[in-house]
């Protein structure tokens, strides 16, 4: 686990893309705890694709299905713009269009911490 103190999302703003309340407020208390600044959390397919327009962060949490919207086109902007970005989700790899092969994705259920050091990993590559 990674030592929350000594962590690079120092700075770093996240973009969290959750629908579900409490699953979006642990993961950003998480980062932040990191250090990270937090960019949401943001509950919608309408309003994720506004954030990701005006491009205000450094990476994101993406999970895969907004309130019944699936969300693989904002995906595949951040895969074309190149910016680093975990897939949150319930689905499996096999429910994923090909161009988000290689993107990492956490499974759900999972904990907090998971994602924070997947995020770390991201950030670490993309510096």
């Amino acid at each position: 686990m990674i030592d929350e103190r000594t962590t690079p999302l120092n700075g770093t703003r996240v973009l969290v893309i959750e629908d579900e309340y409490y699953l979006a407020d642990d993961l950003s208390r998480a980062l932040a705890r990191a250090g990270a600044e937090i960019v949401g959390p943001i509950g919608t397919l309408e309003e994720a694709s506004r954030q990701v327009e005006a491009d205000e962060f450094d990476c994101a949490v993406l999970d895969m299905n907004l309130r019944g919207e699936f969300v693989f086109q904002l995906a595949e902007r951040l895969v074309d713009a190149r910016t680093p970005f975990i897939i949150a989700t319930g689905y499996n790899q096999a429910s994923l269009p090909d161009i988000l092969v290689d993107v990492p994705r956490i499974e759900k259920p999972f904990a907090p911490h998971q994602v924070v050091e997947a995020i770390a990993r991201i950030v670490d590559k993309s510096a």
